[in-house]
């Protein structure tokens, strides 16, 4: 095939997303003639296209490579090759309407929509996912699920060189921010430009819902706050979640706990993971159950799990959501020291949180709360209930909300390490 031809089979692509119309073409082809260092377009055919799109992208980047319009440097190409999949993407606001078109019949058709668009235009790295190595273990707690992280791609030294002399920009905030959305990216800062987001409104505030780029699970997806502000386990926290398993009743959303230690990657941005995968903590039951007797609406119980889990269900709501908050509130005060168990420090510094996750079921809504402490001591300096040191050679990160679910993400080490085993 011609690069012209490829040109023109990557032009229909962009058509047929929505963003643009046939009258469109010839500014589109010229365009990306133009990006790629070429100066002519010759005789091509207008055709139904059954190549991938990313395959396409491929030929692109290497006709521009060849032409010296990019380098070898992986944040240059990464940058490059965002800015040719942003002509498979229509607009921010072409792309909510279409969402709110498909949620009008309803909302899996919706998200169907922006997940195929977000695969197609490679936000989602499906071809970095597939790398990863995935199983599964059968435990006393059921089958949960094992992933050897290998999609994120290891910094190549030419690019750890040049990092070294990039100025130093802090524009976006962080990686959650909004205004990442079309954000060129540079050497050492990802590029956002065919990065989109659907406006959402709960309980009176702007957020977005956007997918992960690197995903661990079905329809991973991230529901942040349009305001950058800290994570925050509250009673507003409880009301948000069960919205949106309301708004989006076939995607469980949980929140990390707010504290280091047991909360994720990113404190410094209020956000929420959700998606289409039901996870082994989802599967397990509750085996004791108990007697919320301020809230007799509610059916309350321990989870048989290796973590200690408070499940609370209920048809409405608003009893969901006090009595979650007075579970809350009641672990905030909690201690034991009999078992390492302290809400406060000395100083006041408090220890105590929860890990919240979501659930629409049939005819009730679920939360799940994942008690969480995030003390140390002389003999687990990283954590008394953090992976200890004996096992850190497997894993020394947070267990997270992902592993809390049953989903144990290990780091891309570990491969070469079972291999020497």
């Amino acid at each position: 095939m011609t690069i012209s031809q490829t040109i023109c089979d990557f032009t229909t692509l962009a058509i047929e997303a929505g963003g643009w119309m046939e009258m469109d073409r010839i500014y589109l082809q010229n365009r990306i003639l133009g990006m790629i260092g070429e100066e002519a377009l010759e005789n091509t055919e207008v055709r139904p296209v059954s190549e991938e799109s990313v395959v396409l992208l491929d030929r692109l980047v290497e006709q521009a490579k060849k032409n010296e319009v990019v380098t070898d440097l992986p944040a240059e190409i990464e940058i490059f090759e965002a800015q040719l999949m942003d002509f498979l993407t229509p607009p921010p606001s072409v792309v909510n309407a279409f969402f709110a078109q498909h949620y009008a019949t309803n909302p899996e058709e919706a998200t169907d929509y922006f997940y195929q668009l977000s695969k197609r235009n490679d936000y989602i790295k499906t071809r970095a996912i597939a790398k990863n190595i995935r199983y599964t273990y059968l435990s006393e707690y059921g089958e949960l699920e094992i992933t050897i992280n290998l999609s994120k791609p290891e910094k190549d030294p030419k690019q750890i060189a040049a990092e070294k002399h990039a100025k130093k920009v802090d524009y976006p905030e962080c990686m959650l921010c909004m205004n990442n959305e079309g954000y060129k990216g540079r050497l050492n800062y990802p590029a956002r430009t065919n990065h989109r987001i659907i406006r959402m409104n709960l309980d009176g505030e702007s957020w977005g819902f956007q997918y992960s780029p690197y995903a661990y699970y079905n329809e991973h997806s991230i529901i942040l706050s349009e305001e950058h502000r800290p994570m925050k386990i509250t009673k507003e926290t409880f009301s948000r979640l069960l919205k949106i398993t309301e708004v989006l009743p076939h995607y469980f959303v949980g929140s990390n706990a707010d504290l280091p230690i047991v909360g994720g990657s990113i404190l410094s941005h209020d956000h929420y993971q959700a998606g289409r995968h039901e996870f082994p903590m989802a599967k397990a039951p509750i085996e004791r159950l108990i007697k919320l007797s301020d809230y007799p609406q509610v059916i309350a119980g321990v989870v048989k799990w290796p973590m200690s889990v408070i499940r609370l269900q209920a048809t409405g709501k608003e009893i969901l959501v006090e009595a979650a908050n007075s579970i809350l509130e009641k672990w905030h005060q909690y201690s034991d020291p009999a078992v390492a168990v302290t809400a406060f420090s000395k100083d006041g510094t408090p220890h105590h949180t929860i890990t919240p996750i979501a659930r629409k079921r049939e005819n009730y809504f679920e939360l799940d709360l994942v008690l969480r402490d995030n003390n140390v001591s002389d003999e687990h300096p990283e954590g008394i209930f953090h992976p200890h040191r004996d096992i850190q050679h497997i894993k020394k990160e947070n267990i997270g909300l992902i592993e809390v679910m049953g989903l144990a993400v290990l780091p891309p080490r570990l491969k070469a390490e079972m291999a020497e085993v």
